[in-house]
């Protein structure tokens, strides 16, 4: 996507291709104007058009280009806050409400991706949050205890069931979320896509909104050769968000992170590695993540850029867990690397926000945003038709606050994450 191997990496060059879209051009007049095609967006223009809403998506570059296109593929459950943590903030009655949507959204992934046959390497196995050292697995089993009480169905297990489950015995122990899987992100996306297009909804790629109106009665959107006219609008940019809807860019804490790929494992090494096809992630304060693609390939990401000295800087580092890791590679070898931006918030928990003209967004969902962005879509979806009052949603609309020392912190995060894999072992 935009001739950089960089940006999508191996999911640009295994995901189906793209239904066919074209810039906007011309007057178009809609119930609903999407702002953004990831899977917030995409999701909200689905269940728009399946309620009858004539709906146009406007994407500034293609369809899954920002976090959607770009992230580990993990569908997990909840958020990285642990759920009495989210009722304390929220709440008793919009925590647990919040809980149970997002505890429930990975089934509405793959519901969604079984109803529309959406082509992603859909493995609903489960994930793997993996134990580093005891402080790790009292973490886990803290998280365990309480996902429990909820009847979630997860499940702590100790080093040695650790070990076969993963391959590696570098872990303490792990919490096996039964709820999750994995996925091939951008297939999913596009998936989406072509889903909502059946259903009636148009998309316009490479069209930025470059300005912004309301006149009392409706929204006009300005691209640069065309016009939109909305009584309703959703933003869905998030942490890739741009004039006129900068203030929710703003609102986040950019995180980079990227992915390495190995080339496919040989069939004497594959069996000996997550057999079980979890897709896992750590404990550690610089997690990283691993699991398989369906083609056997290893997939290892952590926090950072891949840029500047941060390139060979996070490239050796993978090189050295997977060695650490997985003794039984040997020497690997890499067939991609690709890297984006999670969108952090102060507390860890998404943001929901509608504006004095009634635009609608959701965003923030530091590092969770395929099950998140997929539920929160049909949420959005259901409010901008009044399915759904704001009283019954599982978060508050708040206003837009820019976080301190935002653009600091990103940078601190770029190089801080050098510096610690510079001397991590793994």
């Amino acid at each position: 996507m935009l001739q950089d191997p960089r940006s999508h990496g191996l999911w640009e060059t295994t995901a189906p291709a793209a239904p066919e879209t074209r810039p906007l051009d011309g007057e178009l007049r809609v119930d609903v104007a999407v702002v953004g095609a990831g899977y917030t967006g995409l999701s909200a223009a689905l269940h728009l058009a399946e309620r009858g809403a004539s709906v146009a998506v406007l994407e500034a570059a293609g369809i899954g280009f920002g976090g959607s296109g770009r992230n580990v593929g993990l569908v997990n459950a909840g958020l990285w806050v642990m759920p009495d943590d989210i009722v304390a903030t929220l709440g008793a009655e919009r925590g647990e409400r919040l809980l149970a949507l997002l505890g429930e959204a990975p089934a509405a992934v793959f519901d969604l991706v079984q109803r529309h046959a959406i082509a992603c390497e859909a493995e609903r196995a489960g994930t793997l949050h993996c134990a580093v050292g005891d402080k790790g697995f009292a973490e886990l089993a803290e998280r365990a205890r309480q996902w429990q009480a909820r009847g979630a169905p997860v499940e702590l297990v100790d080093a040695a069931e650790a070990a076969r489950l993963t391959g590696t015995s570098a872990y303490a122990g792990a919490l096996l979320d039964h709820r999750a899987g994995t996925i091939q992100p951008l297939a999913y996306a596009r998936g989406l896509a072509c889903a909502a297009l059946a259903a009636g909804a148009a998309i316009h790629t490479d069209t930025p909104v470059t300005a912004l109106a309301f006149d009392g009665a409706v929204h006009r959107l300005t691209t640069p050769h065309g016009q939109v006219t909305a009584r309703q609008v959703i933003a869905a940019t998030n942490a890739y968000s741009s004039a006129p809807f900068a203030e929710l860019r703003e609102e986040v804490v950019a995180l980079p992170y990227f992915n390495i790929a190995t080339r496919p494992l040989s069939s004497n090494v594959l069996g000996s590695i997550l057999p079980g096809r979890q897709g896992c992630w750590d404990t550690n304060e610089v997690l990283s993540s691993f699991r398989l693609d369906r083609s056997g390939r290893l997939i290892i990401g952590s926090v950072g850029a891949l840029r500047g000295t941060g390139a060979a800087i996070h490239r050796r580092w993978a090189r050295r867990s997977l060695r650490r890791l997985f003794p039984q590679l040997g020497d690997v070898a890499f067939d991609a690397e690709w890297y984006g931006r999670i969108g952090m918030t102060t507390d860890s928990l998404p943001r929901f926000h509608r504006s004095e003209s009634g635009i609608a967004s959701c965003s923030g969902y530091n590092g969770r945003g395929i099950g998140p962005g997929t539920v929160f879509g049909r949420l959005l979806a259901q409010s901008v038709l009044g399915v759904v009052a704001d009283a019954d949603l599982p978060l508050p609309v708040m206003e837009i606050e820019s976080p301190r020392w935002r653009v600091l912190k990103e940078g601190f995060y770029e190089v801080g994450s050098q510096f610690a894999h510079v001397s991590s072992r793994i």
